[in-house]
């Protein structure tokens, strides 16, 4: 009866668990995550071969063999030929001779536009249909053009106070308000978001109601004997936000119709996009195309005395009356393409969006047999540096019928001015002009070097760290090299893998400065599993309870940093926002490797012969 109580009232012992061990499924996820970053690392490993892509557009006179041949008569090594139906790639031997074999080859394409330098990776056929690619290189790596452009908001604020102007005339019109009342309505030079209104005393509460009910947006104050209208504040910076992002797509649009693969455009400051062209060497077709500011305007052709009229020189000179409004802007072009004419000159042939078709059907079906004006606008800078707009009419033609939403345009000038105003129209018109105010250009010779010296830093840092974990930790320091290694391959793989990701010399800066943080994640716990051996627990406990009691303060160090991270990333730009993002995959994958991957492999080497007994 003894024994019965002493055995009812002892604590009943569950069966013995093992120590330090992990579940199968975690093994498993860990061996496809390093397989899987592996292979996306692995086409960096082969670095890219210099290539010339041709268009099918570019009418090029010769066929694959012929254009092996050219090349090997001028002593230019090609790699290979990649065809489809879309572009032909021509892969150099040598990236030396890639300019020389595109000046070569645009001998023999009827539009030379359509041939553009770019790098086509050079890793084997079969991993890049796994659908990965090679990291990408920033401006101070792989060399390229850098600029930056100053977006100048005042006509934006002069179109807003324009059309308040023109609404203004109407509803006075409609009121009664005789000819020299509605001619006080104006915009001072400098003041673009102001209107002055010099109307007489009994129409300014009519007109004061009539922008208060319609046009909220603008404040009115009387000044004196005139009435002030100022654009809010709030306004004006909604339009500053907005003009700048309609800029940004529109340059994005524009670099890739050049063909310019891996650009950055974003915005720096308040009005001013920094643009780099990675890879491009001869900016100048770029320039063009960036800062050009052309578009294309329709207007009505009216009487000079007519109201809401302006007048618009044409190229020779001679003023041509046109409605103040146009019928259809730039902005509802979606396609534009150069061509010739019936009669041999250039031409553009001209497809409206569907708002903008529905515009110009209207007008025509109204004004057939009447004179339509095709306005040509520009922004430049004159002597005084002051930015002015200049308009010209290109052409005046009588329209014969109702116009769909393709027609074409002539007078044009010749095929290659038809070419680059296509292009413009094709990729958008700026909703405010831009000047390019900075240009820097980086040899790929420079960027080569960076790459040597900022690898050969990475490698340095990596060796040492290897060698003192090796000598530090013995038989733990291996488990935190292999760790350290695979870390390494998945921020690789990782980078490759992020769309928009840019390797960049400061990040490769993040780089070395990750291999520090990643060994911090090991030091961390092997410290805590000496500290737990000193106090007398045998090994196997020693490593459950330091991996344990190390992971608070892992993840504090790590989330603090990684705020840090964000915040840079956020407000910086260019080489910090490169910095940024490596820091941050950095400490993602450092805790990954440092408590995961190093657990698996120390409960796979030591774990196993442990056990411990669980009470309940």
């Amino acid at each position: 009866m003894l024994i019965d109580s002493i055995l009812k009232t002892s604590p009943r012992r569950r069966p013995q668990a093992l120590l330090n061990h992990y579940p199968v499924w975690k093994y498993v996820v860990l061996v496809l995550t390093l397989i899987v970053m592996a292979f996306s690392a692995l086409p960096t490993w082969f670095g890219e071969d210099a290539a010339i892509q041709i268009s099918s557009k570019a009418g090029l006179s010769l066929n694959a063999q012929g254009i092996a041949q050219t090349l090997a008569q001028h002593h230019i090594r090609l790699k290979r030929l990649d065809a489809d139906a879309q572009q032909t790639q021509v892969i150099l031997a040598d990236e030396q001779q890639q300019t020389a074999a595109k000046v070569l080859l645009a001998r023999f394409a009827r539009d030379p536009e359509q041939l553009t330098l770019a790098l086509t990776p050079a890793a084997p056929s079969w991993l890049l249909d796994l659908g990965f690619s090679p990291i990408k290189l920033g401006l101070d790596l792989r060399g390229g053009v850098q600029f930056l452009l100053d977006v100048d908001i005042t006509p934006v604020y002069q179109a807003q106070a324009t059309a308040l102007a023109d609404a203004v005339r109407d509803f006075a019109l409609k009121q009664g308000i005789r000819e020299q009342g509605i001619r006080g309505i104006q915009i001072q030079p400098g003041h673009e978001e102001q209107l002055h209104l010099s109307l007489p005393e009994s129409a300014k509460a009519a007109v004061r109601q009539f922008v208060n009910s319609r046009y909220p947006l603008w404040q009115v104050t009387a000044d004196g004997r005139q009435l002030l209208l100022r654009l809010a504040p709030q306004e004006k910076t909604n339009l500053q936000n907005l003009t700048v992002q309609q800029n940004l797509q529109i340059m994005r649009s524009r670099i890739a119709a050049l063909g310019i693969t891996e650009a950055l455009v974003q915005r720096q400051g308040e009005n001013r996009i920094r643009i780099e062209l990675p890879g491009v060497q001869d900016p100048a077709t770029a320039k063009q195309v960036i800062g050009a500011t052309a578009t294309l305007a329709f207007y009505e052709v009216t009487q000079a005395a007519a109201g809401n009229t302006q007048l618009i020189n044409d190229r020779r000179g001679v003023p041509i009356s046109v409605a103040r409004l146009p019928v259809v802007t730039g902005t509802h072009i979606v396609d534009a393409r150069a061509g010739i004419g019936e009669m041999g000159q250039a031409e553009v042939n001209i497809t409206l969006d569907a708002e903008g078709g529905r515009l110009m059907t209207a007008f025509s079906k109204n004004h057939v047999g009447k004179a339509m004006a095709t306005a040509f606008s520009e922004y430049g800078r004159g002597a005084d540096g002051k930015l002015t707009q200049q308009n010209e009419i290109i052409s005046v033609a009588t329209i014969q019928s109702v116009l769909p939403e393709r027609f074409r345009i002539t007078g044009v000038g010749s095929p290659q001015q038809a070419q680059q105003l296509a292009l413009l129209l094709r990729v958008g018109s700026m909703t405010a002009p831009v000047t390019i105010v900075e240009e820097r250009t980086i040899g790929p010779s420079l960027g080569a070097e960076n790459i040597h010296n900022g690898f050969a830093a990475l490698a340095l840092g990596l060796g040492m760290t290897l060698l003192f974990m090796a000598l530090w930790y013995r038989r733990l320091g291996w488990v935190a090299n292999i760790a350290l290694l695979a870390n390494m391959v998945l921020l690789f793989g990782l980078l490759a893998l992020i769309p928009g990701a840019v390797l960049t010399l400061p990040g490769i800066a993040g780089l070395v400065l990750t291999v520090g943080m990643a060994v911090d994640t090991n030091v961390l716990i092997f410290e805590r599993i000496r500290d737990k051996l000193q106090e007398g627990r045998s090994f196997a406990h020693a490593i459950d309870r330091g991996f344990d009691s190390a992971f608070s303060t892992i993840f504090d160090a790590n989330f603090t940093t990684m705020i840090t991270a964000v915040v840079l990333y956020a407000i910086g730009n260019g080489p910090v926002q490169g910095f940024a993002l490596t820091l941050g995959l950095g400490l993602i994958t450092s805790m990954f490797t440092g408590i995961f991957a190093s657990r698996a492999i120390i409960n796979l080497a030591y774990g196993r012969n442990f056990s411990r007994e669980v009470r309940v």
